[in-house]
């Protein structure tokens, strides 16, 4: 179901753009794609090809007029959190199974303002809380790589849809890991830039809408493709301030495509741990982050440590801060007419009798690891870590309930990659290799903040050794 000869989307701007193919050709051989591999992997939840098609006709005209923007007639996927103008989108859940937003988010309006072509939205957990792709709208999205196994989420679909070469790129969101673990466990390269760099709006913004309009502060809006130079010609669209979004950051500290061509990171101090000391981890994934760690110092001239964060692990707060940012009146009158089809798992946080003095320590527990990684990174350029603690699991569970022989909570294996939440710092997950079951592994970049033109520097660098 893998399909890696599918031309990426830097390659695919250079055919259109010198009329070796037209976006019609393109739109109409991805959808052939999807009709091909989707009735097995569910990536896509609401398909339209007839919006898809229409819209290649205008990309069409406007390169033969030379008026198209810079990613015209590149076909891309919105994860279903991301509000789509006229297009459903349910957030995976049966509350809002019939919504049609009446606009755009801004990630949307820029890359289809620069000539990208969506064609649907993709799979997620419902309203993003968890990390597998369930959801009690649609069926579970499956991981090319074997269908009996999660691709991760909750970007669940749009890593699978990527993956499986339906798509060249396709948009995720990340609270916490998000973006990076469907990434890692898809085999697929997935970009989490800092807070702010790609402005949020409506989505987790409009207090319109319970369940949409949470996790303000931790959650980002990234890329997933299958290379670093895909990812970067994205942010070259996505990044840029914008007045709806308060944590928007101004534009031009970070050259996008020059990030990623022809990387030299000889000298980069890269700090390295394969469990932060606090996690338990499949010992193919720990190999596998021994071994880029490896190819990082004697390959590439980086200068690497070994480092034990002085953070405790987060875990035991992480729900609450979600819950403190959730519109928990809201979301709880919804309990009395959908109790009964809404996931489990979140029936339980939202029925948890929450604390001021829960929410308050989660935020101390945030200043905490904000302030603790700020010291760590006076150390390092870079962190490396694997993205996610085991490999991909069997479907329609949260999580393996042990690791290496340990009994573990069930959601253990997510361990890595809040913590770039938590501080808003870049933070990418790129394929470190292959099981010995044949599933892919990931490893994760963590910048200093603001450094996200090093994280794609080095990502670019690793991938193009071939690891």
């Amino acid at each position: 179901m893998i399909d890696t000869a599918q031309p990426s989307a830097t390659e695919l701007v250079g055919r259109l753009a010198s009329g070796a193919v037209s976006p019609v050709e393109i739109v109409e051989e991805a959808l052939a794609r999807v009709a091909d591999a989707d009735p097995e992997l569910h990536a896509f939840c609401t398909l339209t090809p007839e919006i898809a098609l229409e819209r290649a006709r205008q990309v069409e005209q406007e390169l033969r007029d030379g008026t198209a923007g810079p990613l015209a007639g590149v076909p891309y996927a919105v994860k279903d959190l991301i509000c789509t103008k006229g297009i459903r989108t349910t957030s995976g859940s049966l509350v809002y199974a019939d919504f049609v937003p009446e606009q755009d988010d801004i990630c949307v309006e820029r890359l289809n303002g620069a000539g990208a072509i969506s064609l649907g939205k993709t799979n997620a957990s419902e309203f993003g809380y968890s990390a597998t792709g369930t959801n009690p709208l649609f069926p579970t999205t499956r991981n090319p790589w074997d269908p009996a196994r999660t691709p991760g989420g909750s970007s669940a679909g749009s890593a699978a849809a990527v993956a499986a070469g339906m798509i060249p790129f396709a948009l995720g969101s990340d609270g916490g890991g998000s973006i990076r673990i469907p990434a890692a466990l898809t085999g697929t390269v997935g970009f989490k830039p800092s807070m702010g760099r790609v402005p949020v709006y409506p989505g987790c913004r409009d207090e319109r809408y319970p369940g949409v309009s949470g996790w303000e502060s931790i959650e980002h809006i990234g890329p997933i493709a299958r290379t670093v130079d895909d990812i970067a010609l994205a942010m070259s669209v996505l990044a840029g301030p914008d007045p709806r979004d308060r944590h928007t950051l101004p534009a031009g500290d970070v050259d996008w495509r020059a990030a990623v061509r022809d990387p030299d990171i000889r000298g980069l101090r890269i700090g390295y741990s394969a469990d932060f000391g606090y996690l338990t981890v499949d010992p193919e994934v720990r190999a596998a982050a021994d071994r880029a760690a490896a190819a990082f110092e004697s390959e590439l001239g980086c200068e690497v440590t070994e480092f034990v964060p002085d953070w405790e692990d987060p875990a035991r707060h992480f729900t609450a801060l979600i819950m403190a940012e959730t519109d928990l009146v809201g979301m709880r009158a919804l309990l009395g007419e959908y109790r009964e089809r809404i996931s489990p798992h979140l029936v339980a946080m939202l029925e948890t009798d929450w604390t001021a003095e829960d929410f308050t320590q989660a935020n101390m527990m945030r200043k905490s690891v904000v302030n603790r990684m700020a010291r760590l990174m006076s150390r390092f350029d870079l962190l490396l870590t694997p993205t996610a603690a085991v490999p991909a699991f069997p479907l329609d569970i949260e999580g393996p309930t042990e690791i290496d022989g340990r009994p573990v909570s069930p959601t253990a294996w997510q361990g890595f990659t809040p913590i770039a939440n938590l501080t808003g710092q870049p933070a990418i997950s790129l394929p470190a290799g292959i099981t010995t079951a044949g599933l892919p592994v990931g490893i994760q970049l963590i910048g200093q903040h603001l450094g996200d033109a090093t994280v794609l520097r080095a990502a670019a660098a690793y991938e193009r050794i071939g690891r």
